[in-house]
């Protein structure tokens, strides 16, 4: 696994701006090199504006939308178009706004599919099974790129301190039940499918967060923390604003943003 290089911009806004135009270029290489590419999308306040960011740029056009395969890192189990869903939120921000194949788009089933939690986490798996090639070696595509957001408690995806999912390794999705956060019940990538990713983008803003941020880029361990767990195969940002970043170790490296 990668080790983490920490980017500071100056506030959430400037970090929104920021990471939307550093993936608009990661996707264009990525296209550029294979003919198409694997992103999963993040929620939250920061990932949401980030979409947001992407939708308002002219240079969005310089992706191939219909050459992209959108999933999701985790979701909260509720009905299709429900204003909690990451995927709501992603479509309203960007998806909407641009030409997508529709068959591209893997949205994890809610409970209007029919389908219980546990039974939407299998076939979530089965689809990304499915789109995995051999050169990736394993039940999920090798993902170009993997976007999360990081709770205060440092939870990324669903991935809650303590809770069992994290103890997962076998399994690429699970259902995730008594979240401390509502709604309780969720979906969720696992470390084996995060860790798959080529890269790993934790995005971060705000200032309840900097304790959180400090201990995943520090001692704490993924159990304790989620997000310390949050590496990529080739590389792993820590995109973060000055007030997330106030409490990283000072032995660590970052690169500073205007």
């Amino acid at each position: 696994m990668s080790v983490p290089t920490v980017i500071v911009h100056r506030d959430a806004e400037v970090l929104a701006q920021a990471a939307a135009a550093r993936l608009i270029t990661r996707l264009v290489d990525t296209q550029a090199a294979r003919g198409s590419a694997h992103v999963v999308l993040t929620g939250g306040t920061v990932g949401i504006a980030t979409l947001a960011a992407v939708a308002a740029t002219a240079a969005r056009d310089a992706i191939d939308w219909r050459a992209l395969d959108i999933w999701w890192g985790d979701e909260r189990f509720l009905p299709d178009g429900h204003p909690e869903r990451n995927e709501t939120g992603a479509r309203q921000a960007l998806l909407d706004h641009v030409d997508l194949d529709p068959a591209r788009v893997h949205p994890m089933p809610g409970p209007d599919s029919g389908l219980s939690p546990e039974e939407a986490a299998e076939s979530y798996a089965i689809e990304l099974a499915k789109a995995a090639r051999p050169e990736d070696h394993g039940p999920v595509p090798q993902f170009d790129l993997l976007l999360l957001g990081m709770g205060p408690d440092g939870h990324v995806a669903s991935l809650f301190p303590g809770q069992p999912a994290l103890y997962e390794k076998d399994r690429s999705v699970v259902a995730v039940h008594g979240s401390p956060k509502p709604p309780p019940t969720r979906i969720s990538l696992t470390f084996p499918a995060i860790n798959a990713a080529r890269e790993v983008w934790v995005v971060a803003g705000g200032g309840e967060k900097a304790q959180a941020v400090h201990l995943a880029l520090s001692t704490a361990g993924p159990m304790q923390v989620p997000a310390a767990g949050a590496r990529g195969r080739h590389g792993t940002l820590f995109l973060l604003d000055r007030a997330s970043a106030a409490k990283i170790p000072s032995t660590l490296g970052r690169i500073a943003s205007p």
